[in-house]
This record gives C-alpha cells, structure tokens and sequence, in this order.
C-alpha cells in the first residue's frame, strides 16, 4: 500500500472514530437530559390534542379556502402531509426514536400506567397478530371514512387509538407502555422499519455480563439505578432494534449500551428465521405493500371507475336501490353533503373489493415470489421470511410515497405546480427497488443449494420487487 493509500485509509477511520464519538456522546445526553425529552414530549401531546379536535368542532372550509385561512386545511397537512410521512421516514432513518420522544399515544399511556390498577396482562393481549389487525383494520375503515380529508374522521381514527392507548395503561401498565408493545396500530409498521435504521442503540453483551459497580465513597455498598424500559424490551439480551423505542435512557448504563451507527441493510442481511416472525413478515407483504397500495391507488384507478360503473347499471337494472343510496351516516361511510362528499353502499364494497384485490395480487405476490426463492435457493424451514424481509425498502419508500399525494394535493391547492413529482416519485421508488433486489439477489446466493439452483432463484426473487414497482409506474405513468 502506498504511503498517499495508508494516508487516506488513516483518515477514513479518524473520521469514523470520531463520528462513533459524537453519536455515543449524543446517546448519553439523551440519558442524562430525560427531563428535556419528557417536556418535549408533553409539548407534542398538546399540539396534538389542539389539532385534533378544534377542527373537528369547525365548519368545513369551502372548496377555495387556504391553509393561511382554515386551521382544518393546517391540521390536515400536519398530520397526513408533514406527520405520516416523517414519521415513515425518521424510523427509517434513526429508529423508533418518534415512539421514544416525541409520540403522544406513548407518552399518554406510559403516564396513564403510573395511576392504573396494573392487573396482570391476559393471554389474549399478548397475541402478537394485533398490530397486524389493528394496521389493516384502521387503513380499511380510514378509507371508507376518507381519514385523510375530513377532521371528524380523523379525530374518531386517531382519538379512539389514543384513548385506548390511555385505558389499556389504566387497566394494566405499571409504569410500562403495553398499548405501544401489544397492541398499537403502527407498532408493526415500526417494528419492520426500524430494521433498516443505520443509528441504534448497541448492546454489547460481554460488557454488559463484566460490569463491575464502583463502590460508593463513604459506604459498603454498589449502587446500580435501574432502568425503567417502558416498551418491555430485555436490554441485556437485545440484539434487534425492532422493540427498542430509542428513547435513550439504558445509554450508558453498565458501560455495555450506546448509541451506535450501522450499514443500513445489516439487520436485514443477518436475519435468520428464528428472528423473523410471521405477522412482520404479513405486516410488510400483505399490510404495507398489498393493503396500504390499495389504499392509495384506488381513487385514482380508472379500472376502478369502470367497474363501479359497470356494478352500477347491473345493480339499477335489478332494482336494487338501496345499494346507490347515501344517506348513511359519516362513521359508516363517508357522508359529507356540504362538500359534495358522499358514498353509496357501492362505493364502500367497491373500495373495499379494489383494496382486497390488490392486496391479493401485490401482496400476495410478493410472498409467492420470494417463498418460491427461498425454496429454490435453500429449503429451510422459515427461509421464506428471511427472503420476504428483502422488500423492506419498497415497504417504507412505498408509505412515503402514498402519503405524498396527499402534501401534493394540498400544495397544490396552495398554488405550488410541483411537475416535476412524478418524475421524483419514479426515481425514489426505483432506488428502493434497486435497494430491495439488490438484497434479494444476497439472500438467495447464501443460500444452501447448489449454485444453478440459486441462480435459478434469482429471477423468483426479483419478481418481488419488481411486481411491487410495475404497480407504481401504472399508477404514475399509466393512469
């Protein structure tokens, strides 16, 4: 090696020293100034509140309102055109640091804990497909209600959750945040996401086995504070950030737990089956990729269009009336007469139907495809998880993308021309396509077959992504 090459090389790992630094130190502060989070947090749950339900109690703003005029239109851009999206993004990018700073849902529900009657957790609670259910669930009624639209509902969506995030820590939390590990909506969505995260917490387990505590001065005694982990994760045996909700206040402790960087994919590439559930792997294939695609896609669709009109005039030439009606009221099904808003008994089987046949072909074909390869490549029990959690990027990019045409929407309704969107959406989603095969085609060649029947498995494990793309690009360039 040259002397200019060891320069450079000496460098580089100066600079990554002290980068390690910075970010172990940042992990520290986050411990030693809890109080500053904890006020943070209370900030965010009063902002929240605010914008949940004063909207609510406001006439709906007329079609040529401006956000400088209606804290309806500012509250919707908050939460479905700024909150959402950041949200998928900052999990991404540093973890579940939202759920451990800044969440109210959490913060609501740690402090509600501290005043229950903290009964012991029934079996039922601890199913651990809720976060599943409780994702698909919401997306479906969200769109039947239209959510992202409307304060009235958005307050019943988001106020029930946080409700019951406060009633299930006055029934059973004990200073711990059960509605966060059990049973919130996003959970699952987090719990996959973070897995991406280049910033997490480290646990260094031999450290954490020899720690010895400093002897106080003056006395016989070690003293070690306790780490209060609302989120029930076992720090000492941790080695997944899926749990963690980065709130920071293990860092330091027993010298064994710091805030650390990673490559981006490293979580994803060292995953076995034995740390890859099921319901994440149903959350990513079926939740993210085939229901919340749906969810986006449908007002759009001119098939969807075509064949609810097609419904339709079979349905008025049977004489069912009752199937075009609308007088139904705005928590069954959208009904919003003031702004011409409303939906027909039709129009809910209809989204409904779009929604579950597109979960059925991109959902279900994404688990098809990478089950094939995980066959073809390896044959071992569970390999198939492994193999799906390749589509993580596409999961995320594709949530970010889908909340977008919302802040477009109302943008643009601010007079901002944004042509160049598409053309930005396309490349995001290319890159993550190109992120997720690229991790696809690394998991099939560490596979257990012979090498033609890995290579075999390439073009199985790229029909994933690739399925998930091809609906994006009909959206965006087709219709």
């Amino acid at each position: 090696m040259t002397r200019g090459k060891m320069k450079l090389v000496r460098l580089r790992l100066h600079l990554r020293q002290r980068l390690d630094g910075w970010v172990e130190q940042l992990g520290l502060w986050m411990a030693r100034y809890r109080m500053v989070i904890t006020a943070m947090q209370w900030v965010v749950v009063g902002i929240y509140f605010a914008l949940l339900i004063i909207p609510a109690t406001l006439p709906l703003p007329n079609g040529v309102a401006r956000m400088t005029q209606s804290l309806t239109l500012i509250a919707q851009f908050v939460f479905w055109g700024i909150w959402w999206p950041g949200v998928i993004l900052a999990t991404m990018s540093v973890g579940r640091l939202w759920c451990g700073t800044m969440c109210p849902e959490g913060a609501l529900t740690e402090w509600a804990s501290r005043f229950g009657r903290g009964a012991p957790l029934p079996a039922w609670l601890k199913w651990p497909g809720w976060p599943t259910l409780a994702f698909i669930t919401t997306t479906l009624y969200g769109q039947l209600i239209s959510v992202y639209d409307y304060p009235r509902p958005a307050l019943l969506i988001l106020g029930g959750s946080t409700l019951a995030a406060i009633v299930i820590g006055l029934l059973y939390g004990r200073g711990k945040r059960i509605w966060c590990r059990h049973l919130c909506p996003a959970s699952g969505v987090f719990h996959l996401l973070t897995r991406m995260a280049p910033l997490y917490f480290k646990v260094d387990r031999q450290a954490w086995d020899h720690w010895q505590p400093v002897q106080l001065v003056g006395r016989g005694e070690a003293q070690l504070v306790p780490i209060n982990c609302a989120p029930l994760v076992d720090i000492r045996r941790m080695r997944s950030s899926a749990d963690c909700h980065a709130c920071g206040r293990c860092a330091g402790h027993r010298n064994a737990v710091h805030l650390a960087l990673r490559a981006p994919s490293a979580e994803i590439l060292s995953a076995t089956p034995a740390s890859v559930t099921r319901e994440e792997v149903f959350t990513l294939c079926l939740g993210l990729l085939g229901v919340a695609t749906g969810a986006f896609h449908w007002s759009m669709s001119p098939w969807f269009v075509t064949v609810k009109e097609w419904c339709a005039q079979w349905l008025v030439s049977h004489e069912w009336w009752w199937a075009l009606s609308n007088d139904i009221p705005w928590f069954v099904l959208t009904h919003f007469p003031e702004t011409n808003d409303t939906f027909t008994w039709l129009d809910g089987a209809m989204i409904l139907f779009y929604i579950a046949a597109t979960t059925l072909v991109v959902g279900g074909g994404t688990l098809l495809a990478s089950a094939l390869a995980a066959r073809v490549s390896d044959g071992t029990p569970g390999r198939w998880r492994v193999q799906a959690l390749t589509l993580l990027p596409l999961g995320g990019v594709s949530v970010i993308v889908g909340l977008s045409m919302t802040t477009v929407t109302l943008l643009r309704g601010e007079g901002f021309q944004l042509a160049w969107i598409n053309f930005s959406r396309l490349i995001l989603l290319g890159g993550a396509g190109g992120w997720a095969a690229s991790l696809a085609i690394r998991q099939v060649w560490r596979g257990r077959a012979s090498p033609l029947r890995r290579a075999l498995a390439i073009p199985l494990a790229l029909a994933a992504p690739a399925l998930v793309c091809s609906a994006w690009y009909v959206a965006f360039r087709v219709w």
